[in-house]
């Protein structure tokens, strides 16, 4: 990684807004976000970018950047950037089904889904991942995953 500077040495550590089970999000101006990324959903690292790259495609409006990698406590984290999306009313997790049912991803348990056609499994879309901006949805904390064995059938 050193030969492709890609390690991130400047992340000020001062500005954690919060976290969850698989990342920590710091505020990095007043438009972007920086979120560390352990992997932790993940099988490979290789599974994690394919989330990246699927959220991006999905959501261009909370797409993903990957800025290089951080490492913290013998912790290596992907360092991504991600626009900056501030709530502005309470999400209504019926909306956010009937939106992903248009778009072919059926609810499969709590907030989980699955477009069968594509064989892509999209989890944890609850209220804190799902923001509601000016009634708009907005998609700031996607798990991705493409299932297993699909484009070999």
């Amino acid at each position: 990684m050193e030969l492709n500077n890609l390690w991130i040495l400047d992340i000020n550590l001062e500005d954690y807004l919060s976290e969850g089970a698989e990342q920590k999000v710091y505020l990095k101006d007043g438009k972007h976000v920086i979120k560390l990324n352990d992997s932790i959903y993940y099988n490979s690292w290789i599974d994690y970018f394919n989330n990246l790259l699927l959220n991006n495609f999905f959501f261009p409006d909370t797409a993903y950047n990957l800025q290089g990698f951080f490492k913290n406590e013998d912790i290596i984290y992907a360092v991504v950037e991600q626009p900056f999306v501030k709530a502005t009313e309470p999400t209504d997790l019926e909306v956010v089904k009937k939106f992903m049912l248009v778009n072919g991803f059926l609810n499969t348990k709590n907030n989980d889904y699955y477009n069968p056609d594509l064989g892509i499994i999209l989890e944890d879309l609850h209220d804190e991942n799902v923001l509601t901006e000016n009634g708009i949805l907005q998609f700031i904390d996607t798990v991705f995953y493409i299932k297993d064995n699909f484009y070999e059938n």
